[in-house]
């Protein structure tokens, strides 16, 4: 028996099994789906045991019902990811001790054990039924109790997940000083509990999957009907539905297998590990994907314009954020562009400086032995070392390191003559431009800041331009999830304007998001805006 499952089930071996406790239901899935229980708890145990070789995690408790001990129960269970505490109480305890009160004239027997027990003997909120033996080895695993009763083909399988989880914190990526300080950790029924907590409506959708032909990790789709375009959800589920694949440790693996264009620079799936902000996206019908074991969670579509855009943006005044979002815009041109900028100038284009500015950046250039293409990229290179080092380092260590590593290399190189001392604050300027957008939405900056500076010393300004126009062209033509890249810039959407580069007052912005709020548009009563109260005559 134990050297049967060392291979996967295939049909040719299941058909071989005559005159077993498990009969094949005749279907077209995975034939493992069509193995079921059989009414004799034994053949049950010996399989499952079987299956469970050398998992000493996995605890097998046999035992006799108390108000019948020619019946034998048997309770399955992963240690670690189950109450021992409700087991003991809630299960063992019941079953073998509180011998529960029956009908007068009623007795315990094999035909009726099953659903005295049920009914009367467990003490459990969530108890359901199962004959399959892949939904009970999956239950196993996930951390639920199976409970075997003598003479029934029928498992119940009882909740009472318990394990040990980080406690939830501040968002460490994406900080703010206005707003929920909360985020996601990484048990999946923690994050869609305090999804539900936010939108505390029947209508926010969570629909559970598995994925990962051995991992079996647990994905949520989550969406509020009524909002959401159901073609989008109809689209998500088809791409989910795809996937093939070994295992799902993190929702990085979803983003890449199911994102529009695989060999796109630019990200078209957001992810972020903030509640409100996934509560904010789902109030404007777009698709949050969580899975289990990680705090971020996707949501799709996403545009462009969400890289400058943050959840204190809509906890702050409009016009602040309006100011503040032109800045983050600002900054992240510079982060793109500016030491391109700076290379082809030097090169190319000396008369565009001042005079005086040209002499003394001439001046420090004298002892420099490098090109300035050579010069400005080390320095982009070594700051990209400076910062992951900052990154990998343990936190007490990373952030004392990069600070004191920027400062000396930058210092020793110019007092060497490495480098000329503008381009060491031409790439300091770049860094902290960089710093405005959040880690993930930078990386993309980072990566095309590169081929910019390599069109600019060949081409001068005329490369610059090209390589934006390029990266523009493309962005015009991704798509997410069926949402243009760049909407509502373009193509140009006027009500979406709204929340765009500026942000008006939320008594204005009364409409959804036009290419994804379509079912439901309105998102808020007319005429709210406010107005000075009226003095009583």
């Amino acid at each position: 028996m134990a050297a049967f499952f060392k291979k996967p089930l295939r049909p040719r071996r299941v058909n071989s099994i005559k005159n077993g406790p498990y009969q094949e239901k005749k279907q077209t899935h995975h034939p493992s789906q069509s193995l079921l229980l059989s009414t004799d708890i034994d053949s049950n145990l010996n399989y499952l045991k079987a299956i469970f070789q050398d998992c000493s995690d996995v605890i097998f408790r046999e035992f006799l019902l108390a108000q019948n001990e020619q019946i034998k129960l048997a309770l399955i269970y992963t240690d670690g990811l189950t109450d021992k505490t409700q087991i003991s109480e809630q299960i063992m305890r019941a079953l073998t001790l509180e011998i529960p009160m029956v009908v007068h004239g009623e007795e315990i027997t094999r035909a009726n054990a099953l659903h005295f027990i049920k009914m009367k003997g467990l003490c459990i909120n969530q108890v359901r039924e199962s004959q399959k033996i892949e939904e009970i080895v999956s239950a196993i695993l996930s951390g639920e109790t199976v409970l075997l009763v003598d003479g029934h083909s029928t498992a119940l399988i009882n909740d009472i997940r318990s394990w040990e989880m980080r406690a939830i914190e501040d968002s460490k990526t994406e900080t703010v000083v206005r707003g929920p300080r909360e985020s996601f950790v990484e048990t999946l029924r923690t994050n869609t509990s305090m999804l539900r907590r936010k939108i505390k409506n029947p209508n926010l959708k969570i629909e559970m999957t598995k994925l990962g032909e051995v991992s079996k990790t647990d994905i949520a789709v989550a969406y509020i009907k009524g909002i959401v375009n159901q073609d989008l959800v109809t689209e998500v589920k088809s791409r989910l539905e795809k996937i093939k694949i070994d295992g799902i440790l993190d929702s990085g693996y979803l983003e890449e297998l199911i994102k529009d264009n695989a060999y796109s620079p630019f990200s078209t799936i957001s992810h972020t590990d903030r509640p409100d902000r996934v509560a904010a996206n789902l109030l404007e019908g777009r698709v949050a994907i969580l899975v289990d074991g990680t705090p971020v969670v996707l949501t799709m579509p996403y545009i462009f314009l969400e890289t400058i855009q943050t959840p204190e943006d809509y906890y702050e005044q409009s016009f602040f954020t309006s100011v503040i979002r032109i800045l983050r815009i600002g900054s992240l041109i510079a982060s793109l562009t500016l030491p391109s900028l700076y290379i082809a100038i030097i090169s190319f284009h000396h008369e565009m400086l001042p005079t005086p500015l040209l002499l003394s950046m001439a001046a420090q250039r004298e002892a420099v032995p490098f090109p300035v293409f050579v010069e400005a990229f080390l320095m982009e290179i070594a700051f990209e070392i400076i910062r992951e080092a900052g990154i990998r380092l343990p936190r007490p260590v990373g952030q004392a390191v990069s600070i004191v590593a920027a400062l000396i290399i930058g210092e020793a190189a110019v007092q060497a003559g490495l480098v000329a001392a503008a381009t060491v604050i031409v790439v300091s300027l770049t860094a902290m431009a960089s710093f405005t957008i959040y880690y993930s939405g930078s990386i993309t900056i980072r990566l095309l800041r590169f081929p910019l500076m390599i069109l600019a010393a060949s081409l001068g300004l005329f490369g610059l331009i090209s390589g934006i126009t390029i990266f523009v062209v493309h962005m015009a033509g991704l798509r997410s999830f069926g949402v243009p890249y760049l909407a509502p810039v373009g193509p140009i959407i006027t009500g979406d304007l709204k929340d765009s580069v500026v942000r008006v007052p939320w008594w204005a912005m009364n409409k959804r998001p036009y290419l994804m709020g379509q079912n439901n548009p309105q998102r808020e009563a007319s005429r709210l805006k406010p107005q000075p109260s009226r003095p009583k005559k």
